[in-house]
């Protein structure tokens, strides 16, 4: 290990870096030291393209933790460039950098060249030999010495072997001294969020979320590949964050990153991009869909973006319709807006199939941009908030029955069989996405088209356009109620 840098500015969480070239387990031991499963993780190399930070509880203290592309030997212009570019930014931004080996492999010249540029970015360096369980792993803990970056702490990412000695080089090298921890978790370390789930999201109770303007809104950008997500995410951040350029699939790990919008905390997912499952062949792809559907499943609102010049095509309509079925609020945004001729037209065109493919959230928020340029950005970033505000509002008891009156005498319910079903009582069960509990007789007989109908009216009603609506139908608990 190096030698120990000055205390972190107090308030401040260190940031460390892990970084080495590809395939030596710098993703796993970043899910070991987070205690998460968030960085996918194969035995395919360069699988890891943006970088990902993740928070880890060390000692009692909290530290993030950076998880990079492999540094490889590139040519200008290449996406191997573009990945060093963004691991080198990596390293300028940390306090600390986790130089990761692989010790069965040995020191490779690929090793010693990206240890002379972790020695030219002056930040104190933990030299980390992995893979190092058993005799296969001896002699590359020994050539690690060559490196000149002091002893290596020999560990097994995969098998949790020797991450104490890690995480107390760790706090050393910070000038951090070990205070009370706050949990311990299944795998032993300390954690500080009780609840944190295994994707970096907190778990949250629908009807009793006082936290909810302090911590981040919950964003995540999809789409099928090349349609500019990495482009957008970069826009909304305000810099460079993701590694972005002409090739389809770019981006493998769907990758959150921390922003602020008008005082507002906002965690934004960039995804991978979701083509037809039939046509969806290598293992890293299959990973990278994986990683995006669970980003889906967990976020609040979920921007779709599509490319302009190729506009609802089937996948397209197959992405929304996941988002909706999951209940999460939907935006969707047209990127590439600034090369359409007939814009009038065009938008004429996108309203009209939105109204008849998206039936069931009537009134979905639809923004033209160009993530390239910015335009249009501003506008997206209001939509989003307010599509939150509408999948987390409530409505009185009162006011629903009232409208619920209305609407049965305006349309009343059909008779099944020569009854006529009669709903007596409605409620809102819970938020997020909203969702109403109607008490009535023969509830299971009851006709879509009514249901149709109803949800319609209750949109209307009170301001719920383009999120999705749950309207369950349930017998009176009264036995002697009329069934």
């Amino acid at each position: 290990m190096s030698t120990t840098s000055p205390p972190p500015t107090p308030n401040v969480r260190p940031t460390v870096a892990i970084v080495g070239r590809p395939n030596v387990g710098k993703s796993t031991l970043f899910n070991r030291l987070t205690g998460t499963r968030d960085a996918l993780v194969s035995d395919l190399p360069g699988l890891t393209r943006d970088r990902r930070g993740g928070n880890a509880i060390m000692g009692g203290h909290s530290i993030i933790v950076v998880d990079t592309a492999g540094l490889e030997e590139s040519t200008k212009g290449s996406i191997a460039a573009r990945m060093r570019a963004k691991s080198e930014e990596a390293l300028k931004a940390a306090d600390a950098i986790l130089f990761v080996i692989d010790a069965r492999d040995g020191i490779t010249p690929a090793d010693k060249e990206f240890a002379r540029i972790a020695r030219n970015s002056s930040r104190p360096i933990i030299l980390v030999a992995n893979k190092a369980e058993g005799r296969a792993g001896e002699g590359g803990v020994i050539e690690a010495f060559s490196l000149g970056l002091g002893d290596p702490v020999a560990i097994s990412a995969e098998h949790g072997e020797g991450l104490t000695d890690l995480q107390s080089d760790i706090l050393a090298i910070l000038g951090l001294t070990p205070i009370a921890s706050k949990k311990k978790t299944r795998r032993g370390s300390d954690r500080e969020a009780p609840g944190t789930d295994t994707f970096g999201f907190e778990h949250i109770d629908a009807d009793n979320d006082d936290d909810a303007p302090r911590r981040p809104l919950r964003v995540c950008i999809i789409g099928r590949p090349n349609a500019g997500k990495s482009t957008l995410v970069n826009a909304l951040l305000g810099e460079e964050r993701m590694i972005t350029g002409p090739e389809a699939g770019l981006t493998r790990d769907a990758v959150w990153t921390d922003t602020i919008w008008n005082d507002r905390p906002i965690r934004l997912w960039d995804t991978a991009g979701l083509r037809r499952k039939a046509r969806i062949e290598e293992k890293a792809e299959k990973l990278s869909v994986s990683d995006a559907i669970r980003a889906i499943n967990f976020a609040e609102v979920c921007v779709l973006l599509i490319d302009a010049e190729r506009p609802f095509e089937q996948q397209d309509l197959i992405i929304a319709d996941r988002v909706i079925s999951e209940g999460r609020a939907l935006v969707i945004a047209v990127n590439k807006w600034d090369v359409i001729a007939d814009k009038n037209k065009m938008l004429k065109d996108l309203r009209e199939t939105v109204t008849e493919s998206l039936a069931m959230v009537p009134g979905v928020a639809m923004v033209t941009l160009s993530a390239r340029s910015g335009r249009g950005v501003d506008t997206l970033r209001k939509s989003i908030i307010d599509a939150y505000e509408i999948w987390n509002r409530r409505v009185p008891t009162n006011p629903l029955n009232r409208w619920l009156d209305t609407a049965l005498t305006r349309h009343s319910p059909p008779a099944v069989s020569g009854r006529r079903i009669k709903i007596r009582y409605i409620t809102q069960a819970s938020s997020r996405p909203p969702t109403f509990v109607a008490f009535c007789s023969q509830a299971g007989r009851l006709p879509d088209s009514y249901v149709k109908y109803l949800v319609n009216s209750l949109r209307d009603a009170f301001d719920l356009p383009g999120t999705p609506i749950r309207f369950n139908l349930r017998k009176p608990d009264n036995p002697f109620a009329e069934d």
